[in-house]
């Protein structure tokens, strides 16, 4: 039914295994070799899921910094419904982004994970419960192939063991599953829980670990108004404590392929995080300086007093025009220019308008 999921899945692991399968001192029968395909199937998916990444990074702070705008939108249209709904559109579109980006490279993981789990319980149908299951015979189950693994690859990958622990294994594993591991032409030894423990319990701790650090780095990019909701609350304590605390839980139900899965997933994503919210924490960190090296170079210098906006158009205008340097262009100044009076207008002169004020100063001393 999900076929279009477990065969990329299988293809992108066998392509591993064949990789890792030529480089000598491995070849394709070390669980080395078979523990190296998981982990680069892991990093194969997550670099696609880079740039989405990315993306979901800005969108999250996006919605941090619209957080104001968003409740007051609820609190205007908290009962339209519908109106609400195209208020947040129009917001959404005015700023350019979508918040179903920040669900998408989880929401992408989740097929991955249910295709590997898949694939790698495919290796081995004899026995338990759960998808890829049906109870075949050990000696029929190492003849069938999985996907695109021929019956060799199949056999191989039931051989192959990580400090004599088969990939597919798990520690609450019954007698029938280990089983298929007895029946492989190759296989020298059958294993043991002791074995499978050994490296599944360090395993299972270490994606305990990096789950909780994962939590607790995205928890503390949270502003407080978004930390201060209660649902981001719940979820906050649900993602720091009881998502790793499951993994302790689940961790020996689980083969060790997929513990290797674990691992490799949340160590890729500490490394990321720190990466990427260094990366966008220095393009901020950058606008904000250029920010104030444009406010400063409008300020005046030290010493300066401020110009008001007529004296510093004033002055630009001096600037533009100097008397002094276009007196020779401009020709002779207003007060040695002499026109002709129009016609019908009486010539005044300023010798003219000199006299008739002291004459006017003497009739009033008469």
């Amino acid at each position: 039914m999900l076929n279009f999921i477990y065969y990329p899945v299988s293809g992108i692991l066998w392509f591993w295994h064949k990789v890792f399968g030529f480089i000598p001192g491995l070849g394709p029968d070390n669980g080395i070799t078979w523990a190296l395909s998981v982990i680069f199937l892991v990093f194969t998916i997550r670099a696609l899921l880079y740039k989405p990444f990315v993306k979901q990074v800005r969108t999250t702070r996006k919605m941090q910094e619209l957080q104001p705008q968003i409740k007051a939108l609820r609190k205007k249209y908290g009962k339209d419904r519908q109106r609400m709904a195209l208020e947040m559109q129009k917001l959404q579109k005015e700023h350019g982004f979508n918040p179903l980006l920040g669900c998408l490279p989880m929401l992408a993981q989740v097929p991955v994970f249910i295709g590997l789990y898949h694939v790698l319980m495919s290796f081995n149908r004899t026995g338990g419960y759960g998808p890829g299951r049906l109870h075949l015979d050990p000696e029929l189950n190492a003849n069938l192939g999985n996907y695109v693994f021929s019956v060799d690859d199949v056999r191989s990958f039931l051989d192959a063991r990580l400090l004599g622990s088969p990939l597919s294994a798990a520690m609450a594993h019954g007698d029938d599953v280990f089983s298929a591991f007895e029946a492989s032409a190759l296989s020298s030894a059958p294993p043991s829980r002791t074995a499978i423990g050994f490296i599944a319990v360090p395993l299972m701790i270490i994606a305990s670990i990096m789950t909780h650090l994962n939590a607790k780095h995205s928890v503390s990019r949270q502003s407080a108004a978004v930390a201060d909701q209660p649902q981001t609350a719940i979820m906050n304590r649900l993602a720091l404590y009881v998502f790793p605390l499951g993994v302790l839980v689940g961790g020996p139900f689980l083969p060790v392929a997929i513990l290797l899965y674990w691992v490799a997933n949340n160590s890729w994503t500490f490394l990321q995080q720190k990466i990427v919210y260094n990366t966008i924490d220095a393009e901020e960190e950058q606008k904000r300086l250029e920010v104030i090296e444009r406010r400063d170079s409008y300020a005046p210098k030290p010493g300066a007093k401020p110009t008001s906006g007529k004296k510093a158009a004033a002055g630009q205008a001096d600037d533009e025009v100097d008397p002094d340097d276009d007196a020779g262009e401009a020709g002779p100044s207003p007060t040695t220019d002499r026109r002709k009076p129009q016609a019908g207008a009486r010539p005044s002169t300023p010798n003219r308008a000199r006299g008739s004020k002291s004459r006017k100063k003497k009739r009033r001393g008469r």
